[in-house]
């Protein structure tokens, strides 16, 4: 999945599978989390927020069951 850097003081970098309809999501903490089942609607409103960070509260986290990765970026 290509990660994409985006501008947040929560958030370093986002990915999306349009196939799998999953979300991944690597935190400035470092770790890195797979939300399941997400439109791809979610994910461009995501994209386009001014606040990628109040977006993922209000839209995405508690709402979508998810996983959390080891990754070696």
């Amino acid at each position: 999945m290509k990660l994409n850097v985006v501008k947040s003081s929560m958030i370093h970098a986002v990915g999306y599978n349009d196939k799998t309809r999953e979300l991944e999501v690597v935190f400035k903490t470092g770790r890195t989390y797979v939300y399941k089942g997400v439109p791809a609607k979610v994910f461009d409103e995501l994209m386009a927020a001014e606040s990628k960070g109040q977006f993922m509260r209000a839209e995405i986290l508690n709402r979508y069951q998810y996983r959390e990765i080891r990754s070696n970026r």
